[in-house]
C-alpha cells in the first residue's frame, strides 16, 4: 500500500499589513492546511478573504509574520521554486518581449530543463498557439497570453502547480479542455494542484476538496461531496402561471433569479429541510398564486459555498 505523501503543509499562517494613522489590516489568522500528493484542492473565499496573501505566502511572494509553508518535506529544501510552479491572477505571469516559444524555452531553462523541443511544439499546440509561436507575447490576445502563461508554468515539470484563476480570458472551449487537462495531469502525470478560481463550475469540475477562506480564518476544509451531505441544501425551480410580485414570499424565503416570461413568473430558491418545502407550497397557495412546475435541481458548490459564508460564526471555524 502506498504512503500518503504531502505535498504542500501550510501551518499557524499569520499576515497583517500596517495602516498609516489606523489600525493594522490582518489578512491572515493562524491559517492551516495541507494538500497531500495527486490532489485537485480548490482554495476559495471572497474578495478581501486573505486568499491572494495565502496564496503569494505559499509562492514565496510575501514573508508572512508568523507560521511555515513547506514543500515536500522529505525532500529537505523549501525554496518554492524548487517545487512549485504558479499562475497568479494578471497578466505579468510572462516576459512580454519574448516570443511565445522563447517565453517557454526560458521557464523549461529556469528549472534546469533541456531538450525539451519537442514538449514546447506540444505545448504550443495543446493551447493552440502554434501558429503564434514567434510572436512576442505582448501582441497575443488577453486570452492568448493566460494560455501561454499556463503552459510556461507546466513546462517547468514541477510536482505542484498553483493555477490562480486559470481560466480567467479563456473562451468556453478552451476553459473545458483546460478543465479535462488538469485532471489528466493528475491521473496520468501525478502532479498536485491547489487551484484558485472564482468560477465555481471550474472548482466543481476538478476538484476533490475546497478550503473555504473568510477574514483571515480558515470557515471549511473537506471534500466537496462531504460538504454536499453536511448543508443538505437542496434547490428548487418554481414556474407560476401569471405575474406576481411575491413581496411576503420574498421576505420569508431565499429566492433568486426571478424572472417574468411569457405570462409566468419563475424562481429558484434554497431550502434547508422538507418542512420548508411544504411551508413553502403552503404559502404560495396560501397567497394566491397557481403553481405550474416545480423542479428539483442539484446542488451546486456555490450554494454551499454562500451558504459557509454567509451564516459562519466570524470567531469559528465550520469543519466538516
Amino acid at each position: 500500500m502506498n504512503m500518503v505523501t504531502t505535498a504542500l503543509e501550510v501551518k499557524a499562517l499569520r499576515k497583517s499589513y500596517p495602516m498609516w494613522r489606523q489600525e493594522d489590516v490582518i489578512a491572515l489568522q493562524d491559517v492551516n492546511f495541507s494538500v497531500d500528493s495527486g490532489e485537485v484542492v480548490g482554495l476559495l473565499g471572497p474578495n478581501g478573504a486573505g486568499k491572494t496573501t495565502a496564496i503569494k505566502c505559499i509562492c514565496g511572494l510575501i514573508v508572512p509574520d508568523g507560521g511555515t509553508v513547506t514543500y515536500y518535506e522529505q525532500y529537505g529544501k523549501q525554496n518554492p521554486a524548487d517545487h512549485l510552479s504558479a499562475v497568479l491572477e494578471g497578466n505579468r505571469n510572462i516576459y512580454w518581449r519574448l516570443t511565445a516559444r522563447e517565453n517557454l524555452e526560458f521557464f523549461a531553462g529556469l528549472q534546469g530543463r533541456s531538450g525539451v523541443d519537442r514538449e514546447i511544439s506540444s505545448t504550443l499546440k495543446r493551447f493552440s498557439l502554434h501558429e503564434k509561436e514567434n510572436t512576442p507575447a505582448r501582441k497575443l490576445s488577453r486570452g492568448m497570453q493566460q494560455k501561454l502563461a499556463l503552459g510556461c508554468a507546466l513546462i517547468r515539470g514541477t510536482d505542484l502547480l498553483l493555477l490562480d484563476e486559470p481560466t480567467l480570458g479563456l473562451d468556453v472551449k478552451t476553459s473545458r479542455e483546460l478543465r479535462k487537462y488538469i485532471l489528466k495531469l493528475v491521473s496520468e502525470k501525478g502532479k498536485t494542484i491547489l487551484l484558485s478560481s472564482h468560477d465555481m463550475n471550474v472548482v466543481e469540475d476538478v476538484c476533490e476538496r475546497v478550503i473555504i477562506i473568510n477574514n483571515g480564518k480558515v470557515l471549511a476544509d473537506d471534500r466537496v461531496d462531504n460538504l454536499k451531505d453536511v448543508f443538505n441544501i437542496h434547490i428548487y425551480s418554481f414556474v407560476l402561471k401569471g405575474k406576481y410580485k411575491l413581496n411576503g414570499i420574498k421576505d420569508k424565503y431565499d429566492l433568486s433569479d426571478i424572472k417574468y416570461v411569457n405570462g409566468r413568473t419563475k424562481f429558484k430558491v434554497a431550502l434547508k429541510s422538507s418542512d420548508s418545502f411544504y411551508n413553502l407550497i403552503n404559502d404560495l397557495q396560501k397567497s394566491g398564486v397557481r403553481l405550474e412546475k416545480i423542479q428539483n435541481l442539484d446542488t451546486h458548490l456555490e450554494e454551499i459555498f454562500m451558504n459557509i459564508i454567509e451564516n459562519h460564526d466570524v470567531s469559528g471555524v465550520v469543519k466538516a
